[in-house]
């Protein structure tokens, strides 16, 4: 039974594990690297982290927190933060990652995504795009944390990723971001139905019942999130947390069974 990806994103700040709600107000969580070594007990499928703070400080997630990560993980994991050149991606698969995620400079220069994918391999290449609805309903890109707009269409900058080499696209909802109020499937089915490569949600999830809808109703191919995996409660007690082997089974049976809500 084919069974989809479940990632955790964690999210950095100064080196801390940090939360947002709508991209604001990150509040500390704890130690990245203790988080690792509590996803390598739980069998986490794939980690992915990323530095918020990098591009709006002009600067490359560090390469020696990445190699500590590295050194720690028992699973494939991503960083993206500040990545603008093919030198920059080359050190950090050096030192253990198995993907990079690229995000405003997929953006400022596309082609970065091009010279990526020809020199490591479109599998290496995740293109992470943050969304949030406009007032008439469009789905526009913001880069830099969530600061800046740049009046381009998901779907169409999608498609151009895809064209230039991405390997797979992680859609990230803002509006939805911490608020566990379900993932925006229309935005996740939009995306997903206009291109042929991978498509990763992320932003809202809020339960596990979340995670097959959007593999069925919003056609994704992996699921990502970040608050469910790190809070508990309604008052958000930090807890590090993964479904284990049989719930992963019972979730994703259930995505030929979760009618249209």
């Amino acid at each position: 039974m084919f069974r989809p990806r479940v990632i955790p994103v964690l999210l950095l700040k100064n080196r801390g594990l940090v939360k947002t709600i709508k991209f604001e107000n990150p509040t500390y969580v704890g130690d990245p690297m203790n988080a690792v070594r509590i996803f390598n007990d739980l069998e986490a499928d794939e980690l992915v982290f990323l530095d918020i703070s990098a591009s709006p400080d002009n600067r490359t997630i560090p390469f020696d927190f990445v190699k500590d990560i590295g050194d720690e993980a028992f699973m494939p994991f991503a960083v993206g933060g500040g990545i603008k050149t093919v030198e920059e991606i080359r050190e950090i698969i050096r030192c253990g990652a198995e993907k990079v995620v690229i995000n405003s400079a997929a953006i400022d220069t596309p082609d970065l995504v091009r010279e990526a994918a020809e020199t490591f391999g479109s599998q290496a290449v995740v293109v992470s795009l943050d969304v949030k609805e406009t007032s008439e309903g469009q789905y526009e890109i913001h880069t830099y944390g969530g600061t800046k707009a740049t009046g381009l269409d998901a779907v169409s900058v999608a498609t151009q990723m895809e064209f230039l080499g991405a390997g797979e696209i992680m859609i990230n909802s803002i509006d939805r971001d911490g608020t566990k109020e379900g993932y925006d499937i229309d935005l996740i089915r939009t995306v997903a139905e206009a291109v042929k490569i991978p498509v990763i949600a992320l932003g809202g999830a809020g339960s596990w019942e979340d995670l097959p809808r959007a593999i069925r109703d919003g056609k994704a191919s992996a699921v990502a999130a970040g608050t469910m995996f790190v809070f508990t409660g309604r008052k958000r007690a930090v807890l590090i947390n993964y479904p284990d082997r049989e719930e992963m089974e019972d979730f994703f049976r259930s995505i030929h069974q979760i009618g249209d809500t």
